[in-house]
């Protein structure tokens, strides 16, 4: 299969992983007032043990997900992730069970390893100087889906709380239907590697990427920056509908709208933004724009405001291909899935963290009896911990090496 083809296979597979994950964003606070028959307050919190119950299972199986990659391939690591993922949305789309639900996330976060594998699989087929473009790719086509995903949910939200999941189910078994027709197989014996259990174990894992110059603090600043960056998907349908009073299609369209722009971004302008600036420039610029971004969510005073800060605040995203791009170009060919898998955990760890502090901050800020009704308090932590990145990043702008190490 030709380098083209392949690119195109995989996003196309990511495009529909996403679209399975932004359609049910719009419909779960309804989803979980529902089962609950709760305020959205405390339906916001169980939103947090939700995402926190899957980013458990995504840390403890990123990195194992990671050396299964590189020892038997991509392929089979993506289709195993696709098929299991669709079932997990057939489960949450059946229960009537709050804990049945928490057993589908745990089920969901075992599995899922799309987007890392698919930005392995990426690495293994671009020449240097292509990775952050290539990267970027794997970013837009994420951002395609969330354009497509969340203005479905938002419209079939017209057939209740349940009807985005069986849609969501059938789009990761057409994914995986797509990957196993049409995908070939990128890890071959110059690059493949004994499976060694050691560095199956995600703490072990961490710290022997961490141990390459520059890498642990990066990935220290990385931890923050996700951090801050999990206010979106834990908080911004409970924010929008608490201060705004939005319905679900109108979180739907601006979901849309977001993944829009990031697809705009990560798919078109980072081929004239990173190699004008270079990985580090570009990592430095994201995550300044972020940050001030994050804070004016926080302070808009009127709805239609957000639509004015999602184009600015999306140029920020060229943070993730660059900064996938310099890590990945300071370790071998043969641990870019490990590498790929530790930035997964990495991720999980702040999911881990993020929804619950998140979620807590909003339900307190907007109960009847707050000191202060405040539903963006979550956004302005999320501007607190971006700085903290920001300081951790130019202190390993002085241990990064230039070059990447020899085989």
């Amino acid at each position: 299969m030709s380098k083209k083809l392949s690119i195109y296979i995989v996003l196309i597979t990511v495009v529909i992983d996403a679209m399975g994950i932004g359609i049910i964003m719009p419909v779960m606070p309804d989803l979980l007032r529902e089962l609950r028959n709760t305020d959205l307050s405390e339906a916001a919190l169980w939103g947090g043990v939700l995402s926190s119950s899957f980013a458990v299972m995504q840390f403890m199986c990123g990195a194992a997900v990671g050396n299964l990659s590189d020892r038997y391939g991509r392929r089979p690591v993506l289709l195993v992730s696709l098929f299991v993922v669709g079932v997990d949305y057939v489960i949450m789309g059946l229960t009537n069970s709050i804990w049945i639900l928490l057993l589908g996330r745990i089920i969901g976060g075992i599995a899922s390893a799309t987007q890392s594998t698919a930005s392995a699989y990426m690495a293994d087929i671009s020449k240097p100087e292509e990775k952050a473009q290539n990267f970027g790719l794997v970013g837009a086509a994420f951002g395609v889906g969330f354009i497509m995903g969340p203005l479905l949910g938002g419209l079939l939200s017209e057939f209740g709380s349940r009807a985005p999941f069986f849609v969501a189910a059938a789009l990761s078994f057409l994914s995986f239907s797509v990957g196993y027709f049409a995908l070939s197989e990128t890890v071959d014996d110059k690059i493949r590697r004994p499976l060694e259990l050691r560095r199956m174990n995600p703490f072990k894992a961490l710290r022997h990427i961490g141990m390459f110059d520059g890498l642990g603090v990066l990935l220290i600043m990385l931890l923050f920056h996700q951090l801050a960056f999990f206010v979106y998907p834990s908080t911004w349908s409970f924010f929008l509908q608490e201060k705004f009073v939005w319905t679900a299609r109108q979180v739907g369209w601006s979901f849309a709208t977001f993944g829009f722009f990031i697809a705009l971004v990560q798919g078109g302008l980072i081929r004239f933004i990173v190699p004008r600036l270079g990985d580090r420039k570009s990592v430095l610029v994201g995550l300044v724009v972020t940050a001030l971004s994050t804070v004016a969510y926080g302070l808009v005073p009127q709805g239609w405001m957000i639509y004015l800060i999602i184009p600015l605040g999306s140029l920020g995203f060229i943070l993730t291909p660059a900064l996938t791009s310099l890590m990945s170009r300071a370790v071998p060919d043969n641990m870019q899935g490990e590498l790929q898998g530790v930035l997964t955990s990495v991720g999980a760890i702040a999911a881990i963290i993020s929804p619950l502090v998140m979620t807590a901050s909003f339900s307190y800020f907007t109960q009847p009896d707050a000191p202060v009704y405040l539903p963006s308090a979550p956004f302005f932590l999320a501007g607190v911990l971006e700085v903290i990145a920001l300081l951790l990043l130019l202190k390993s702008f002085r241990q990064l090496p230039k070059k990447k190490p020899a085989n």
